[in-house]
């Protein structure tokens, strides 16, 4: 079943087509879908060393085409700033053969998607997170300011969106508990300046080789923000003992820390839901890492200004 309503249809035949007609240079690369966990974007490889992205949801060319130069700027941006390997933007398709959206080629890169637990009690995989995240926040942002809404911004402007979570979740999870950990996360104070962030730091973003990381994705977010948004990768993908080596390489500070946590809360309650029947794997994380959060001390005593 589809993840999304309206979602688009794109299968290899198309994709092949699309390739020979639009870049006969690969027309002899087999074409094959791969299969993730991704919510945005239907993914397939181009022989050995190229990945095809396609949109899943239907917007106007105009609007994609815009996205997809503006993600391939951050891709070149991220990849400049990040000590590990990223993929690099290799060209952007037309619509055709029934798919209506422009489409992007990158590279591809060699290793195995992260899981929420596979690398949770990893104090190796800790310290390639916080050497990630510390990179990312030392880029320069140009002068840059945070430019959206949502997960980056304002905790509060998230509240239409949680109180439609919650009920939704009325049934699948402790939604009292849950309402009362969101009420104290979303009167924390404003972050106070921003920094470059990936901005979706989710295990199927990163890549490893047993414990190590060995490659990020999905760049094309990278851009400023809160300076905790790249803090959910803590309870996305860390056990206590992870989460607190964490903290230590990156001294981060209570506030910070809570506004990781609340950022990593918002996104898990919508993937639960949502996600429960059509991407079992997203709804999974979900739950994975509101256990981890409302299981942690930290969240169950007021939080004390520094």
């Amino acid at each position: 079943m589809g993840m999304h309503k309206d979602q688009l249809h794109i299968d290899e035949a198309i994709v092949g087509r699309l390739v020979a007609g639009q870049f006969p240079e690969w027309r002899h690369e087999r074409v094959r879908r791969v299969a993730t966990d991704g919510t945005v974007n239907a993914i397939f490889r181009i022989g050995t060393d190229l990945t095809a992205r396609f949109p899943l949801l239907a917007t106007d060319v105009a609007t994609t085409s815009a996205q997809l130069t503006r993600e391939a700027e951050a891709m070149r941006e991220l990849s400049a700033a990040c000590p590990f390997p990223t993929p690099v933007p290799v060209a952007i398709g037309s619509p055709g053969y029934g798919y209506p959206l422009p489409w992007s080629v990158q590279t591809w890169l060699p290793g195995t998607v992260a899981t929420s637990e596979g690398s949770a009690q990893s104090d190796q995989f800790a310290r390639d997170l916080a050497a990630l995240i510390r990179s990312l926040r030392a880029a320069d942002t140009r002068g840059r300011k945070f430019t959206g809404s949502g997960r980056g911004g304002d905790l509060k402007d998230s509240d239409e969106w949680m109180e439609l979570c919650f009920h939704k979740s009325e049934g699948r999870l402790p939604v009292d508990h849950l309402r009362e950990l969101w009420a104290a996360f979303r009167s924390l104070p404003a972050a106070g300046s921003v920094v470059m962030s990936h901005g979706d730091l989710i295990p199927g973003n990163l890549l490893v080789d047993e414990d190590r990381l060995v490659g990020v994705l999905d760049g094309g977010g990278f851009a400023p923000a809160d300076p905790s948004l790249d803090l959910v990768a803590a309870w996305h993908m860390l056990d206590h003992k992870g989460r607190a080596l964490l903290r230590k390489e990156l001294a981060s500070d209570d506030l910070q820390w809570w506004r990781g946590a609340a950022w990593a809360f918002q996104q898990a309650m919508g993937l639960v839901w949502y996600y429960q029947e059509s991407n079992p794997g997203m709804s999974a994380l979900g739950r994975i890492t509101l256990i981890r959060i409302a299981n942690d001390p930290l969240f169950s005593q007021p939080r004390h200004s520094h």
